[in-house]
């Protein structure tokens, strides 16, 4: 866990940065400041506090509920910043919002992206007399979603057998997609995915 004593406090005028990462998506959360004594109760409570320039210290949803649960600390190379990952129990902005940089951080690497975008998909269906997308018309038909993924199923065994590591990348990813597709369709999404692969590391 975080040593204290390697940080450096006198850079920041008595504060270390802190980014508060989601454990599970690897969103950013939010950025705030925290002193000595706000990192003292975040590792003997196992929640975030920090110290605002203008507030004081503060416990992240003591008010609100929104609690961000620790799941690990580190320092960075010049200790003079923290990478909080955590648990969130609700939205980090004051606004509401997941995260205080908007939707765009949600989407923390292409696989979030690629899931939002199947998400939008599925909550706004083709209008009538507009061409349907690829995705759409994969998620309103049940045996075209099963069908498509035995054959990326199949070329991927291929790919495999063949030993072509460039085929098997891009096969690979076209069984992912049509897994994400299908699984969209019976409400599962990524993130419930990621909650199965973290209880399972555990």
């Amino acid at each position: 866990m975080l040593d204290l004593d390697a940080l450096n406090f006198e850079k920041g005028n008595g504060l270390v940065t802190v980014v508060a990462q989601d454990a599970r998506t690897g969103a950013v959360l939010m950025v705030a400041h925290a002193d000595r004594e706000a990192l003292a109760r975040t590792l003997a409570s196992g929640e975030m506090h920090y110290r605002s320039r203008t507030r004081g210290p503060w416990h992240k949803g003591a008010t609100s509920g929104n609690v961000q649960r620790v799941v690990s600390l580190a320092a960075d190379c010049d200790g003079d910043a923290v990478l909080a990952r955590v648990r969130p129990a609700g939205p980090a902005c004051h606004t509401g919002a997941v995260s205080c940089f908007g939707d765009d951080a949600l989407g923390a690497d292409a696989l979030g992206a690629l899931d939002r975008t199947l998400a939008a998909r599925a909550a706004a269906p083709a209008a009538e007399g507009v061409k349907p997308s690829y995705t759409q018309r994969l998620l309103a038909d049940r045996n075209l979603r099963l069908k498509k993924i035995g054959e990326e199923a199949a070329e991927l065994v291929t790919a495999c057998a063949d030993a072509d590591a460039a085929r098997a990348r891009e096969e690979g990813l076209d069984v992912i997609y049509h897994a994400l597709v299908a699984l969209r369709a019976l409400g599962v999404t990524l993130d419930d995915l990621r909650a199965v692969a973290e209880e399972r590391a555990r």
